[in-house]
């Protein structure tokens, strides 16, 4: 069901997606669910929310993984939720990433990686999000930061960003912000107030405003203002991206 409504400021909008209306793909080695247009699955009313286009939120069997393909401006985001995930790419990096690691890809003028389950026996569980950046045709890069430590003091932590937010990973796109927050039981959050804001639970259950939304679930925030999240009962993880 998706629902728009004023929001509890009765300023701007909140639009609830939940998890079952997404698209999905299920290729065997790959089961992924994506909030927006993605590869086959177009819709012209669909296409992002703010600077935000893509967020797929994908479980990645033991042993798959994608091979090397390319990508060209754009800004990439992997956020890992469980498990370990491989990246190499065609500018000499070789990491893992795990919880708590933010990583960021800028492709710029044109990269190539791969992104492989890191385990032969474990499935990993990664939302990967891209976002337009503001320059396009710049040097690719690559970047990530182990924010572990941030995140278990509680709140929301700022893991990627465009503007300078300390300890953050660097977004080439000045508005955009990523947010991250693993709520205990609860726990009650701001949510950030920007032109377009998407929050979507990637793990657990919360309220926002006076919404209920479940793991997958998420909203679309048009210039809202006033809102709080509360997590549930066992917690929560949340992402949650302001982009003008």
């Amino acid at each position: 069901m998706t629902a728009t409504h004023p929001d509890a400021a009765d300023r701007g909008s909140v639009e609830i997606r939940r998890a079952g209306t997404r698209d999905h793909t299920d290729l065997g080695w790959l089961d992924s669910w994506h909030s927006f247009s993605f590869g086959g699955h177009y819709d012209p009313r669909n296409v992002g929310h703010g600077d935000l286009i893509v967020l797929n939120d994908d479980t990645v069997r033991a042993g798959g993984g994608f091979g090397a393909h390319p990508h060209r401006d754009m800004e990439i985001v992997t956020w890992v939720l469980s498990g370990e995930v491989a990246h190499q790419d065609s500018i000499g990096t070789s990491d893992v990433i795990f919880p708590g690691l933010a990583q960021r890809m800028s492709a710029g003028s044109g990269i190539t990686h791969s992104e492989m389950n890191a385990s032969k026996t474990v499935d990993t569980h990664f939302v990967q999000m891209w976002v337009q950046p503001d320059v396009k045709g710049i040097e690719p890069s690559y970047e990530q930061r182990d924010l572990n430590e941030a995140l278990s003091r509680g709140g929301l932590v700022a893991v990627a960003s465009g503007d300078g937010h300390v300890g953050s990973v660097l977004l080439h796109q000045k508005g955009a912000v990523l947010w991250v927050g693993r709520l205990q039981p609860g726990e009650r959050v701001a949510v950030p107030e920007a032109p377009f804001v998407h929050v979507f639970m990637a793990v657990g259950d919360g309220t926002l405003g006076s919404d209920k939304l479940h793991t997958g679930d998420a909203a679309r925030l048009t210039d809202a203002t006033g809102l709080s999240l509360t997590a549930g009962a066992e917690g929560a993880e949340v992402l949650i991206w302001e982009t003008t």
